[in-house]
């Protein structure tokens, strides 16, 4: 029997006992779908008549969903508004069998993603977002140092809304109590996930940060430059139709993309950090962690909108 065969075995009955936190931005996204059949006649746009609305978790709670759907005990420490639209995150919470650390702002709304799809296209998003209050951010870093010790695994989902402001010192609290602190990063300065555990930028993300580069080798250079400067364990690159590439202090370990069709990309991040937190906290090595996050995407960018992979899709019997 392979490495692989065995951690395919073993996996599932592990992950169940992986206590993961997950701490970010958190959203709700709605999808309206419907049929385009005219162009209006106020403008050249067309138009599109609603005939099925759905709801999912999105940002950090996209995350946790992901997590939570292989099977690991998963919390989500974040903010929502006072509103409908923070009730309905968590019912799709618990609906979803992840536990709800969510602090209610009532100074702002709820962030949502509305996307409007037409014949199978998205034709339009509409965002609504505010930054939390002062006050409710620092209620959540308490909460969040008084949680820490129940957790194996914390991954920070920044989408740069406002929820993070206090990354930097809860890698430090998470890191000093020997935590797997996983991060997706957001912006053109790193330097306050310095000693995270793993970084995962995707190549817009890493850029911005780094420039430009044009070849291999120069990519390896920046990226691994980055990766010693910030102290982490290791840095994954997530490259779209190029793959993956993992860059750790004693090797570089490029993985081409497992995707037969690419439907949607959209969540397909939230799916690789979660799927990886999840195979590390259940006692993968670092490498079999990314194999198996790399299916995971592969799988997911095959449905539609922010999706999950189930543990049966991931492991096969």
């Amino acid at each position: 029997m392979s490495a692989h065969e065995v951690v395919a075995l073993t996996a599932p009955a592990a992950l169940a006992q992986v206590r993961l936190l997950v701490v970010g931005d958190v959203m709700l996204d709605r999808y309206w779908f419907g049929d385009v059949s005219r162009i209006s006649p106020e403008a050249p746009v067309p138009i599109v008549r609603i005939e099925k609305r759905e709801e999912r978790l999105g940002g950090a709670a996209n995350v946790a969903r992901n997590a939570a759907a292989l099977g690991a005990k998963t919390s989500l420490l974040g903010v929502v508004g006072d509103d409908e639209a923070g009730s309905q995150v968590e019912r799709l919470l618990e609906g979803g069998g992840i536990h709800s650390y969510l602090q209610r702002d009532a100074a702002i709304s709820t962030i949502i993603k509305l996307r409007v799809i037409g014949r199978q296209q998205q034709m339009l998003r509409i965002d609504f977002e505010d930054a939390p209050s002062d006050e409710v951010l620092r209620d959540k870093l308490a909460q969040f140092n008084a949680l820490l010790p129940h957790y194996d695994v914390v991954i920070l989902s920044d989408y740069a809304k406002g929820s993070l402001v206090n990354v930097a010192e809860m890698i430090k609290a998470a890191r000093a109590a020997g935590k797997i602190v996983m991060v997706d990063p957001k912006g053109d300065d790193f330097s306050r996930y310095a000693g995270a555990s793993v970084l995962t930028p995707n190549k817009s993300e890493l850029r911005r940060v780094v420039g430009n580069w044009s070849t291999e080798e120069q990519l390896t250079e920046r990226a691994q430059q980055m990766r010693a400067q910030l102290g982490l364990d290791a840095l994954l690159l997530t490259r779209s139709e190029e793959g993956m590439s993992l860059y750790t202090a004693d090797a570089v370990l490029h993985m081409p993309t497992d995707a037969r069709e690419v439907f949607d990309v959209s969540g397909a991040g939230d799916t690789v950090i979660a799927t990886m937190a999840a195979m590390l906290g259940a006692g993968m090595d670092l490498g079999d962690a990314v194999r198996t996050a790399n299916r995971a995407g592969g799988i997911v960018v095959g449905k539609l909108g922010t999706a999950t992979v189930t543990r049966d899709e991931l492991f096969p019997q």
